[in-house]
């Protein structure tokens, strides 16, 4: 996490690279590998397209860099369109992009991630267990839960964006 090499995107006009504040794997490896774990049993199962999709919108209401390019980037390698990439910021007024699972399981990762709005309203939950049966409900709300402690993590030792490479963390476990 603390690499100082450039991006792609890097050049003289760009602003620096800031450094990271901490490798959290490297103080606490146990916390990490038992967070490595606890995020691939929570969404086990689950359609790895719809779970990248929904850690990208928390991540995007986390204002965590690390994890959207960690997620975008994994969202890519897992068949995901740069289109619909895109327009998740806006997926209410997008919504056509999206199916109804897919929209049911973005508006619940929101209520999840924005608590400071109140509790996870009872329509919106209703409205994702008509698309998911119990099992798999209780794992997206696994993996957004985790996510939201992922991005925290990121956030606080303002982990690095731009030199993850998809699947480079798989097999951690």
């Amino acid at each position: 996490m603390t690499n100082t090499t450039q991006t792609t995107a890097q050049t003289a006009d760009h602003a620096p690279e800031h450094p990271a504040r901490m490798n959290i794997a490297e103080h606490v490896p146990d916390v990490y590998k038992a967070m490595v774990r606890l995020d691939a049993a929570a969404h086990e199962g689950l359609d790895p397209v719809l779970v990248e999709l929904v850690k990208i919108r928390a991540s995007q209401l986390n204002h965590c860099a690390f994890c959207l390019d960690m997620h975008t980037k994994d969202a890519l390698a897992a068949g995901e369109t740069v289109e619909r990439i895109v327009q998740l910021s806006a997926w209410r007024e997008s919504r056509h992009f999206y199916t109804e699972k897919e929209a049911a399981a973005l508006e619940l990762a929101e209520a999840i991630t924005v608590l400071t709005d109140g509790f996870v309203p009872d329509e919106v939950y209703e409205r994702a267990a008509k698309h998911f049966e119990e099992a798999e409900l209780a794992r997206l709300i696994s993996a957004v839960i985790v996510i939201n402690a992922w991005n925290r993590f990121a956030v606080t030792c303002r982990s690095v964006p731009g030199h993850y490479t998809p699947g480079q963390y798989k097999g951690l476990k």
